[in-house]
């Protein structure tokens, strides 16, 4: 999907358009007032002061159509330019625009507006010589927003459009925002009863349900048994930490903001752990290593908690409450290239297997000239990113570099995956630290007798078990493989009353085999009870007439397929852990 904000030519269109939607507001709701109307990734939006008056979806088809008659009329788009005192003046009763005004830099000795017919907009631009040129727009939905994003101030109403220069353009990403919609994990989410939230709880702090649990378990089983074969020993850590803690580590100074309120307990000032890597360093420090100990190799399912905003919080996908998939290893520098590889070889191993083919590497870096962000040690900055470098090109592994988006304590490799629809998201990462061992003080003894201090590499598979779900409740639409599905089976008695004892039969056979199954024999319709079925995305439903109950056999019918196939008990078990033992996708 496109992203309006970096192109340059359909980001004036759109914050013309959102000039263009305000006029047209303005012409039926002539309390209107206005605060902002900035162009997003998603198109545009106008945050709207209305007065009593409360919009609701049958409103945006009007405000379109009075756009629409604006736009026929083809006025100019008109710049001028004040001083600070005729804004001032010519905004005296709009309390949105003064505040607007009141806080730009003195320095800016001309402020600018943009007049189109009747309306003149506060703006910097630029916009399209005309309304004429606005024809392929679309108001696409309308939500609260507080005036300066602050839940003490007025609630104000937002509406979001978008506008292409084409209508096969607009009809394109129309669909395609349909199509994001039908896979959104929230919506499925909800269908398939896999997580909730709830305001009790708070913003960002989902809760699993039974379904979500099976899929989060199964997930969790596999990523243990690969790691358990790569030589890692796991561990469980607390939730919080002292704030001594993370002043250790560098987080205090680095990552405050991102970290929930400190809590006064007794004599000691605890916080919720952002992260995982100061508790392993101490994990390590317990006890003395030698260099023929290492690589250590630590891991855990690690629950953290981390600030983010309210208006960022997204399903499972953003949230404030998340269980990293974590490992640190603790390795010689002569090791540091070999288990790199054996990072990026499991990483790969992994998108095999649930199919991820549209991905790419992103070597982060540090920003050199970023004193506050980063750890002040040039040499240690050039000896670990050179070090990641020398081992993507070894593995011939094609990669990209991006200044800025290193950890504070070093260089990473991120992953970069292209869903089937939205922006690209990170999944994995794995990142190479010679700085918290220094700071925990850690050592090994070589094979001289000396200490020395080890290496840290940090690394995620999934990187939070949350944000990989979404990414494949919304892959999937819902449709998880077998192996992951927290329904595999339902049987279905055509009656109930005739195949009843036989449906029992073939649920508790298919449940001893360690199945996932469901029996179905309501007095419902078949043909309902068949739909309900596909609708729940139950990966095989087994029929059961009076045929199948003579023959001793089930007929099956694999979702989204019509066709039907008659097997024996035995051989639809033996195809069932076929398909589970091989993770087909």
């Amino acid at each position: 999907m496109i992203n309006i904000k970096e192109d340059a030519k359909l980001s004036v269109m759109n914050h013309s358009c959102a000039h263009l939607l305000a006029q047209a507001v303005k012409h039926l709701y002539p309390q209107a007032l206005f605060w902002v109307g900035p162009v997003i990734e998603e198109g545009f939006y106008y945050d709207i002061d209305l007065g009593d008056v409360t919009l609701t979806d049958e409103d945006l088809p009007k405000i379109e159509k009075e756009m629409k008659k604006i736009a026929k009329d083809g006025k100019r788009i008109v710049r001028h330019e004040l001083t600070k005192q005729e804004a001032l003046e010519m905004f005296k009763n709009d309390p949105y625009k003064l505040d607007l005004i009141s806080r730009m830099d003195e320095k800016e000795t001309t402020i600018s507006c943009y007049t189109q017919g009747d309306f003149t907009d506060l703006c910097r631009g630029p916009h399209v010589e005309s309304v004429k040129e606005l024809k392929y727009f679309k108001l696409i939905k309308h939500s609260g927003a507080y005036f300066k994003g602050d839940s003490k101030n007025k609630m104000l109403q937002r509406i979001y459009g978008v506008c292409f220069e084409t209508e096969e353009d607009l009809d394109k990403y129309l669909q395609e925002l349909e199509e994001a919609k039908q896979r959104d994990h929230r919506k499925i989410g909800k269908e398939q009863e896999l997580f909730m939230t709830h305001e009790l709880v708070g913003a960002g702090m989902p809760l699993w349900l039974p379904n979500g649990a099976l899929v989060r378990h199964e997930l969790e089983n596999y990523i243990y048994k690969k790691e358990r074969d790569m030589g890692y020993d796991h561990v469980y850590t607390p939730c919080v930490g002292t704030v001594d803690l993370y002043k250790t580590s560098g987080h205090w100074d680095h990552y405050k903001e991102n970290m929930f309120p400190m809590m006064k307990v007794d004599d000691e000032e605890f916080v919720l752990r952002p992260m995982n890597c100061p508790h392993h360093m101490l994990v390590y420090k317990n006890k003395m290593h030698s260099y023929r100990d290492l690589p250590i190799r630590i891991g855990e399912f690690a629950t953290d908690f981390r600030y983010e905003a309210s208006g960022a919080v997204k399903g499972l996908e953003r949230v404030r409450c998340m269980c990293q998939n974590d490992a640190h290893l603790f390795v010689r520098p002569d090791q540091i290239g070999e288990e790199f590889k054996r990072v990026v070889s499991l990483i790969l191993d992994v998108y095999h297997d649930f199919g991820i083919t549209d991905y790419k590497f992103r070597l982060s870096l540090r920003d050199k000239n970023d004193k506050e962000k980063y750890f002040d040690d040039d040499e240690m900055w050039e000896h670990a990113e050179n070090k990641l470098r020398e081992v993507l090109n070894e593995l011939g592994v094609p990669y990209f570099e991006a200044e800025g988006e290193a950890a504070f304590y070093g260089p990473k490799l991120d992953v970069e995956v292209k869903p089937a629809v939205g922006p690209e998201v990170t999944l994995s990462t794995c990142q190479l630290d010679f700085l918290l061992p220094r700071r925990f003080e850690l050592t090994y003894i070589d094979s001289n007798g000396q200490k020395q201090t080890p290496v840290v590499i940090h690394r995620a598979i999934f990187g939070t078990f949350d944000r990989f779900t979404a990414f494949l409740i919304e892959e999937t639409k819902g449709n998880l493989p077998l192996w992951l599905s927290p329904k595999q089976v339902i049987v279905i008695p055509v009656s109930s009353l005739h195949q009843g004892e036989y449906a029992s039969e073939v649920f508790n056979k298919l449940k001893e085999a360690g199945i996932r199954v469901e029996l179905d024999d309501r007095n419902e319709k078949l043909g309902y009870r068949l739909r309900e079925a596909q609708t729940r995305k139950v990966n095989y439903t087994v029929i059961l007439g009076e045929q199948e109950k003579n023959d001793l056999t089930i007929s099956y019918r694999k979702h989204r397929e019509k066709e039907t196939t008659t097997v024996t008990i035995d051989e639809f078990i033996t195809l069932l852990k076929k398909e589970i033992e091989e993770k087909s996708h």
